[in-house]
């Protein structure tokens, strides 16, 4: 079950998919471990290309909202205003062997490309709630393992991969998609968001300009007082793709729009989640950065008006709020370590509550 099955009433026209895959050449894949009574948790991997060409440079850019969390290899990302390579999402504490992991996997599928110095870009948010976060449970091998399974067509949502163990709005959610269709003159461009959501108080829910937090406070077992989980602790990550023509600044100008479709969730943002937003473009095929050789050439960019933009932003905005809702929506009830609970959103509830109140305004 996804939102728009819901009849919730959504902005913008989306892909085929509705999903970050409805960029071409963009692929997801997942490793999902739920093992015993304590562990939830995953890895996720996204291809910015397909695998023939992942050694190819996309622009690209980077915003953080609150730094409260991890994104490696973004020193080199605002240098050079490309990203190539895998991208992971994990948990907090499996940053390291995610990184190892697009090593191994590069090395063995790419091993000319692994001549030179890598810096992938892992992610992550903090799943300790739900998961044995301080356990080795997520290896190496995993993260090659979500490399592998990257593929395009549908994506799968709510508690899979690094999204396994993650709750926002003290609901269980995880991993979410959509996309949105900009058109450009004659031209069709697609702008695909993918979150890993982690974030959010109860109370700040809001959905589709209702807020209904206050009418879902009932079984909330994330105590407000506890200082462990402070309300709205977490973090969210969001990749945004898109085959959109653009340079390294105006991808990071979409990256900055990121927050304003978690707002339009109800997020205030809290000190407690670090919120961490990438975006590249597609659009170009830039050089990469080995160590040059034969003779020195040219780049040669073309990239959309920065006075043409608009479209493109609301579209990272409203691709950015289905996303987060469809995380909700397609989670179910889980319990993790220590017997501790994270329900599944009301979805029957909830859409009563959007309907009556949206009414009511009207």
């Amino acid at each position: 079950m996804r939102a728009r099955d819901l009849g919730l009433p959504l902005t913008g026209d989306t892909g085929p998919l509705n999903a970050i895959t409805d960029v071409p050449g963009v692929e997801v894949g997942y490793t999902t471990l739920i093992e015993g009574d304590a562990v939830r948790t995953g890895v996720t991997a996204i291809l910015p290309r397909a695998r023939e060409e992942i050694h190819l440079p996309c622009a690209a850019g980077r915003y953080s909202l609150n730094g409260n969390g991890e994104m490696t290899g973004t020193a080199l990302l605002d240098e050079i205003g490309s990203v190539r390579l895998p991208v992971l999402i994990t948990n907090t504490h499996a940053v390291g062997p995610c990184h190892r992991g697009v090593i191994d996997w590069v090395a063995r599928e790419k091993p000319q490309v692994a001549e030179q110095w890598l810096l992938p870009v892992v992610a992550e948010t903090w799943d300790g709630y739900l998961n044995d976060i301080n356990g080795p449970h997520v290896r190496a091998e995993h993260a090659v393992a979500a490399i592998d399974a990257a593929t395009g067509g549908p994506v799968a949502e709510g508690s899979v991969g690094g999204g396994t163990g993650m709750n926002c709005y003290a609901f269980k959610a995880g991993s979410g998609t959509s996309s949105r269709v900009v058109r450009y003159g004659r031209d069709s461009y697609t702008v695909g968001a993918f979150v890993q959501a982690n974030f959010g108080s109860r109370k700040e829910l809001t959905v589709c300009g209702v807020p209904v937090g206050a009418l879902l406070a009932d079984d909330n077992p994330f105590q407000e007082g506890d200082w462990r989980h402070p309300p709205g602790a977490g973090s969210v990550i969001v990749v945004i793709a898109t085959d959109a023509p653009l340079l390294p600044g105006q991808c990071s100008a979409l990256a900055r729009r990121v927050p304003l479709g978690l707002a339009r969730t109800g997020t205030t943002g809290s000190h407690f989640s670090g919120d961490i937003f990438l975006a590249f473009s597609t659009g170009n095929v830039l050089t990469p950065s080995e160590f040059p050789r034969g003779e020195p050439g040219y780049d040669t960019l073309r990239h959309i008006p920065w006075n043409r933009l608009d479209d493109f932003f609301a579209a990272v905005v409203h691709a950015v709020e289905e996303a987060v809702l469809n995380s909700l929506v397609a989670a179910t009830d889980m319990t993790g370590r220590q017997g501790r609970r994270a329900p599944g959103i009301p979805v029957d509830r909830l859409v009563n509550a959007v309907t009556r109140l949206s009414r009511h305004d009207k």
